[in-house]
């Protein structure tokens, strides 16, 4: 069997994000696998390169997940990139600084990997997508959640009618996330969320995911209505000092679709958690319903909705759980960062169809935009086509 080396520059994963999901979860998984098999005679293999500003780190993250040696790393973006034994340029750093790196890699001509959001602006996220498209590039962003088995569950249930007619869907997200104010109450998320000057809010964090959730699951969005705020004033950055927060920690969005179906989502980085898991979404169909989280989904179909009367002066006669049945794996489910990688790899190596472009992440960073706007002028916002 012909083994065919992907080398791969995978910028700014030092951080959580981009160690976990990226690094260890997809490209080490698939090198661990023995590849990515694509025929009984090739098989693709990731080569990566960590790249990054902080040696100490770059090295540390290296020695920690070495396979048979340390895993090569540079401080050199530039030698980096003008490298031929690398085909593929992957960045994870900072929503600020994503630009730059990018229209370096393209000008190295490297097929180009992002994550999200692309840029905090819509018409930056837009030139980034028609850099790589006029200069003839495959470009991808990270869209993990459609990947997920719960959404590809919900996913399913669509295609094969069992909605019926869709009339409602509703999202919510979030948990509570430390403010670092009480010892031993560490912040489980990086203090520049919080920073409207470098990047942060979690409209534009998060819309980018719903735009891309609600577009494959439900249909295109035509309008978005949004408010956000700023529930906690004060937190304690990674180095033990108090800052002020610029930017939202919560969002209340709600979407139109073309369909004319309305599908609102409640996004907040500071509440507790009493439902299925983090992120549930539930669709409402004339013949059944669907709440899907990250790994499960449940339906319960018209034939078995319970008769439901109003009394509010005893205790419900219904254990509502009990009329919702679990949708069953139809097939194994890997990492869904790692599922999408794959699909890149094989665009790159075989140029094959991959959909998730620069061009539809710049579609995420719209509605994020667009949802701001609503907020600050307190009215509903057309979506126009990309």
């Amino acid at each position: 069997m012909a083994i065919k080396t992907i080398g791969i520059i995978l910028n700014g994963v030092t951080g959580r994000m981009g160690t976990n999901q990226h690094l260890v979860r997809s490209i080490l998984a698939i090198m661990q696998q023995g590849g990515l098999k694509v025929s009984d005679g090739l098989t693709l293999m990731p080569a990566p390169l960590l790249a990054g500003r902080n040696a100490g780190k770059l090295r540390a993250l290296s020695e920690r997940y070495s396979l048979k040696s340390p895993l090569p790393f540079t401080t050199d973006l530039d030698a980096a990139l003008g490298d031929k034994q690398y085909d593929i340029f992957f960045d994870a750093s900072g929503t600020l600084q994503r630009a730059g790196f990018v229209e370096k890699a393209v000008r190295a001509r490297k097929a180009i990997y992002c994550e999200k959001p692309t840029a905090v602006t819509a018409a930056g996220a837009l030139h980034l997508a028609k850099l790589c498209e006029d200069a003839g590039l495959k470009n991808g962003v990270v869209q993990d959640k459609l990947w997920l088995p719960g959404f590809r569950k919900m996913r399913m249930l669509r295609e094969q009618g069992f909605f019926g007619r869709l009339i409602m869907v509703r999202g919510e997200f979030g948990y509570w996330v430390f403010d670092g104010l009480v010892p031993d109450q560490a912040s489980q998320r990086p203090s520049w969320n919080y920073r409207q000057e470098d990047g942060g809010g979690i409209i534009v964090d998060m819309l980018c995911h719903w735009r891309y959730l609600v577009d494959n699951l439900f249909g295109p969005i035509k309008a978005v209505s949004c408010t956000g705020t700023t529930l906690l004033p004060e937190r304690v950055d990674e180095q033990g000092r108090k800052y002020r927060c610029t930017a939202e920690d919560a969002a209340i969005a709600t979407f139109e679709l073309e369909s004319g179906v309305l599908c609102h989502f409640n996004s907040s980085w500071n509440v507790r958690v009493r439902r299925d898991d983090l992120l549930t979404v539930q669709a409402d169909g004339t013949n059944g319903t669907a709440v899907a989280g990250l790994r499960k989904c449940w339906v319960q179909p018209h034939a078995a909705t319970p008769r439901c009367v109003w009394n509010p002066d005893i205790d419900s006669p219904i254990n509502h759980f009990n009329h919702w049945q679990e949708v069953p794996d139809a097939c194994p489910y890997d990492n869904a960062f790692k599922a999408q990688w794959e699909l890149f790899i094989r665009h790159v190596a075989l140029d094959e169809p991959f959909r998730w472009t620069l061009r539809e992440g710049a579609k995420g960073v719209q509605l994020a935009e667009l949802g701001i706007r609503s907020w600050k002028e307190k009215r509903w916002v057309e979506v126009q086509a990309l």
